[in-house]
């Protein structure tokens, strides 16, 4: 076999010739542009890891909101909740406190009308009693009703205690006992009353003031300085009244 030095020297010097140019212009650009884009892949990479922990540092942060925000709510909701119970107690004992208002308002009403009520039934009572009494009155003979008010008045002057009596039997004409009679008395009956009350007080011609008042109905009323003698149906029908009002 022959082997051809200066063809293999030639070749051998194109071959590192090529490879020089190729290291020259091919393989150190492309080098070059893969070193580039495997930094920019690096860059993009890095980037990426960046956005990928922002973006988890934005969720976690938005689940802090969120967590924060329900809460918040939660609170809100508590607190309208309670809000609204303590309105509605409130508006509750209000509306207690004016019912039972209302209620007691109602009752003095209803106790103020029924006492006007009674009252008002009590006067007409009163009314119909002394139109009933003078009726009577003028179916009774005159001198049995003089003589029956007279016994009466006679007997209420020996019911009185001494001291009243003896108030009474001090009288004098300077001071005279006023007699009232509800119809004008004649001659007769004024003597006749004189004589009662001699018996009834043990003096002798006691000072009388006679006077009339028709509102007595029927009877008499003895008035001293501080004795009060009644015997005539207007007390009589006060009386009962005071006992139908208590």
């Amino acid at each position: 076999m022959h082997i051809d030095w200066w063809t293999l020297t030639l070749q051998t010097v194109n071959v590192l010739i090529l490879i020089w140019i190729l290291g020259r212009f091919f393989f150190r650009p492309v080098a070059d542009l893969v070193e580039k884009r495997r930094a920019e892949t690096a860059k993009l990479l890095a980037d990426a890891d960046t956005a990928r922990k922002q973006a988890e540092d934005l969720r976690a942060e938005a689940a802090e909101l969120r967590a924060g925000v329900d809460a918040q709510r939660d609170r809100l909701i508590a607190d309208a909740h309670k809000a609204a119970e303590t309105e509605k107690a409130s508006l509750l004992a209000q509306l207690s406190s004016e019912l039972e208002q209302h209620r007691k308002d109602a009752a003095i009403a209803i106790e103020r009308e029924r006492v006007a009520m009674q009252r008002a039934v009590l006067d007409r009572a009163n009314e119909l009693s002394i139109q009933i009494a003078r009726r009577l009155l003028e179916r009774l003979p005159a001198d049995l009703a003089f003589s029956t008010f007279l016994e009466g008045l006679s007997n209420e002057l020996c019911r009185l205690p001494v001291d009243s009596r003896q108030s009474l039997a001090a009288s004098s004409p300077d001071h005279p006992l006023e007699v009232v009679a509800a119809v004008a008395l004649d001659d007769q009956q004024a003597a006749r009353l004189r004589d009662a009350i001699h018996t009834a007080l043990g003096i002798d011609e006691p000072p009388l003031q006679l006077s009339r008042d028709p509102d007595l109905i029927a009877g008499f009323e003895i008035r001293g300085r501080n004795v009060i003698v009644r015997n005539n149906w207007q007390a009589d029908l006060a009386t009962i009244r005071k006992e139908l009002e208590r």
